[in-house]
């Protein structure tokens, strides 16, 4: 039986030192124009400290037009760099394999932060949301491309694409509005070419010891499971691909299709993987979740919640099968030691119940 201790090798770069990751969290902290902020800074490097085999940034906003939210961290632009470069330097130092987390808001970006008009793969008048043209889905892709590079040369050992949670790539795998007729929409073959062209072209774009993720919704949003689970193997059997997380937003959670028996995270573990390896996240709070969550088949977990209320959760789990995460709410206080910074601590303040 897999043990959360075991180092996870993957196909490229460094092997992980565990099998416990940081999710990749919305936390505000960056500056005004996107740069790395030192509360940013501070509040990954303790994640680092903690034990996390494997840490993430937050969605990163590839495409000026793609910002969600203030305080985003920005890669599109080299001006980023000198932040991006302290960063990766600083989780290196901590033992950590570093990762950066590519997102693109499409319809979900915030035109009064960028200034652009929102894009998505079809008009929605209710969003506020034009269609792109193919053209500018290929810039799309181009700027997924360029942005892992650039993460590369900061020396980052490897990125993950959001392709989950209704931004913008996991809005081409909706079959309810997706019916574009070029090469990006209607069948699922279709709406799920982006994800292979955005993933391919950063392996090709890359060095050999890059690692490339990918994170994926399963279910929902104009997802049918079955269409979920085969662009998840088609990903993994790729060959492109080092690791795949599914955001199941409970990893106890049955399919929400009635047509299917057992848990959802059974149709991911199922699946032909080939040397991929595949986590899950999603209401991991304790070392026995996440040794559960093992035994179920998934080779690590991305932790999330727990990841904030504790910035060594990982160390924590791996030495005591017991360990569970404080129940919430908790003070402000706490969330300073655990090395939160203003910005992040009133976010969570304002909407998600953490503090009291």
């Amino acid at each position: 039986m897999t043990s959360l201790q075991e180092t996870l090798p993957l196909d490229r770069g460094p092997a992980w030192a565990n099998r416990i990751t940081l999710a990749p969290l919305t936390n505000l902290q960056s500056h005004a124009d996107g740069s790395l902020s030192d509360d940013e800074l501070d509040w990954l490097v303790a994640r680092g400290e903690g034990g996390f085999a494997m840490v993430m940034t937050c969605a990163a906003h590839v495409s000026p037009e793609g910002q969600c939210w203030d305080g985003q961290l920005a890669v599109w632009d080299d001006r980023f760099l000198p932040g991006l470069t302290r960063l990766a330097d600083a989780l290196r130092a901590t033992g950590t394999t570093s990762c950066v987390q590519l997102q693109h808001g499409g319809m979900r970006a915030s035109q009064a932060l960028s200034g652009h008009q929102p894009v998505a793969p079809w008009d929605d008048e209710s969003k506020g949301a034009r269609a792109l043209t193919t053209a500018e889905v290929e810039r799309v892709v181009q700027d997924f491309v360029d942005a892992a590079v650039r993460c590369e040369r900061a020396g980052f050992d490897g990125v993950q694409v959001h392709g989950a949670h209704a931004y913008l790539l996991a809005q081409f795998l909706d079959a309810r509005s997706n019916h574009r007729t070029d090469a990006y929409g209607g069948s699922p073959e279709a709406r799920a070419r982006v994800f292979h062209e955005v993933v391919d072209g950063i392996r090709a774009a890359t060095g050999p010891d890059f690692q490339v993720g990918m994170r994926l919704t399963p279910e929902r949003s104009g997802i049918a499971v079955a269409e979920s689970t085969a662009l998840a193997e088609q990903l993994m059997l790729s060959g492109a691909l080092d690791h795949l997380d599914m955001s199941l937003w409970d990893v106890r959670k049955e399919p929400f299709e009635t047509a299917y028996d057992g848990l959802l995270i059974d149709q991911f573990t199922a699946l032909e993987r080939g040397t991929t390896r595949l986590g899950v996240a999603g209401g991991i709070v304790s070392t026995s979740d996440a040794q559960w969550c093992l035994e179920r088949g998934a080779d690590f977990v991305t932790v999330g919640t727990a990841g904030i209320l504790h910035h060594d959760f990982a160390r924590r789990a791996l030495e005591d099968p017991e360990f569970t995460m404080t129940s919430t709410p908790v003070s402000r206080e706490h969330l300073r030691t655990e090395r939160l910074g203003a910005d992040f601590i009133e976010y969570l303040a304002a909407g998600w119940d953490f503090v009291g």
